[in-house]
């Protein structure tokens, strides 16, 4: 499935007429599909290259160098969570992954520093963490991008999220699914799920795999050019706007068997409000034919709540 594809220029270039253009592209695209491919997203390829290529380097260390970088308490929010250990939410089934994440870096006086643990510096590779700082920021930059586009077409300020968004949670992942080295009880890398987050940036994967669940429901492959990344709505934008915007179901599957040995490497970026945003349905996303579907809850308050259901905290 060729999903539709957007042009982030479009937005950003000044010219009111092919701003207005994207904003309904995106808006369409999220409302009817739930994913979009995104060209002229602000990352060069080459920086993309080079943080493929720590990430590779990083899950290619010693299990024993790994597992010095597992921080027991943190749910996962920071440094590394070795294979097995999340699963999708209503499964028991662990997914075959293993991943490093990287989170917000407060830079000014905002109080929700604190609410932050510090990112896990990786000693073996000098790189590391200053390419996932600027990749960090890279995302943070065309994520907010999008949000106005979304915030326009939903009848808000234009600006709307960016104060929401600032030193908010977010997350950067990066994931392996390890070769298959014996025969999987499931065709599934990670079990169906929707994301948490507002929106998801997802910058290229080394492999095929990634599948979306169509409103017919059918699964069917998800597929974007080089130089495009891969956006889709997550679980707290579906929320604040009461179901107009879905949260789309995808999983990842298992290669064809010629292509066991292999290994895949994801890199999505997790674009999260600050912890106390609410995500109470937007009152103009509620009327007599739209009833409001969800309680009162805070950002934090979700997140909390779903990293429990995930099996991330306890």
């Amino acid at each position: 499935m060729n999903i539709p594809v957007v042009d982030l220029s479009d937005f950003t270039s000044g010219d009111e007429s092919k701003k207005k253009v994207f904003v309904e592209q995106l808006g369409k695209a999220f409302e009817e599909v739930g994913f979009v491919a995104v060209k002229n997203h602000g990352i060069p390829d080459e920086f993309i290259g080079t943080l493929y290529k720590n990430v590779q380097q990083f899950f290619a260390l010693p299990l024993d160098k790994k597992n010095k970088y597992e921080v027991p308490g943190l749910a996962g929010q920071r440094g590394y969570t070795s294979f097995g250990k999340e699963h999708a939410k209503g499964s028991d089934a662990p997914d075959l992954k293993e991943f490093f994440q990287y989170g917000q870096i407060v830079e000014d006086l905002d109080p929700a520093r604190k609410e932050y643990p510090e990112n896990v510096q990786v000693q073996e590779l000098p790189d590391f963490n200053s390419v996932f700082y600027g990749a960090f920021r890279a995302f943070e930059k065309s994520g907010k991008s999008l949000l106005q586009a979304i915030a326009i077409y939903l009848g808000l300020n234009e600006h709307y999220f960016d104060t929401q968004i600032h030193n908010g949670n977010s997350i950067l992942r990066a994931i392996h699914y390890p070769p298959i080295v014996r025969e999987p009880k499931s065709a599934i890398r990670a079990e169906q799920h929707e994301d948490i987050n507002l929106i998801t940036l997802l910058v290229g994967a080394s492999a095929d795999g990634l599948q979306i669940l169509t409103k017919k429901g059918d699964w069917v492959p998800v597929t974007s050019l080089p130089e495009q990344i891969v956006v889709n709505v997550g679980d707290m934008l579906q929320r604040l706007t009461n179901n107009k915007l879905r949260s789309t179901t995808h999983r990842v599957v298992n290669p064809p068997r010629e292509l066991w040995h292999t290994s895949r490497f994801s890199i999505p970026f997790f674009l999260h409000p600050r912890s106390d945003m609410s995500l109470a349905c937007l009152d103009s996303c509620v009327d007599s034919n739209h009833e409001k579907a969800y309680p009162d809850v805070t950002a934090g308050e979700y997140l909390d709540e779903r990293l429990r259901e995930i099996g991330l905290k306890k």
